[in-house]
């Protein structure tokens, strides 16, 4: 199985097949517009822009789950994001991305990877007592932590990289040169 494999919904409610992006790198993230990650959205843009012609799709999945910090319709989170931050890359209709009703997409990718930690400085230690207030064995886990969670996906659709939200943007455009 690979991401290649699965269906998702667009914002609009339509099945939109992975299998469209077979041979292109994926950078699956999903988000929240009323986040203090919020202004990472210009930074995925940027890297989009820089990217998309290389093979970069960037797949935005909108996700309430996290303090309702994605509040809205689908329609609604896409003018912000569009209006505020000049997004073009896809967005997708707004999901869960844990628990029970997360979608199948994000069931295979937390359940290949590992939590590797929030790093070091302030915006860690912050995100590290919220994740422990939301679960006490929150280290040995791959549940989605936070908005902002990003994966890394190459082009044989093999995940080759998760970035929790703390990580560097710069960061993690080296990790996406590296795999186009």
């Amino acid at each position: 199985m690979n991401a290649f494999d699965f269906v998702v919904k667009d914002r609009k409610g339509q099945d939109v097949s992975l299998s469209d992006f077979k041979g292109k790198v994926l950078l699956i993230v999903n988000t929240a517009t009323g986040c203090g990650f919020t202004p990472q959205y210009e930074d995925l843009q940027k890297i989009y822009d820089e990217y998309k012609d290389q093979g970069l799709e960037i797949l935005d999945f909108p996700c309430n789950q996290f303090a309702n910090q994605a509040p809205g319709t689908d329609e609604e989170i896409h003018s912000f994001c569009k209006g505020r931050f000049g997004i073009t890359f896809p967005q997708y209709g707004k999901i869960d991305v844990n628990g029970e009703n997360a979608i199948p997409l994000y069931k295979w990718l937390t359940s290949n990877t590992k939590f590797d930690g929030f790093g070091s400085g302030p915006k860690a230690l912050m995100m590290s007592g919220v994740a422990k207030a939301q679960d006490k064995d929150y280290k040995n886990n791959g549940n989605i932590k936070w908005n902002f969670t990003k994966f890394l996906i190459n082009r044989e659709g093999e995940i080759i990289g998760r970035f929790e939200p703390t990580k560097d943007m710069k960061d993690v455009g080296k990790e996406i040169q590296k795999a186009l």
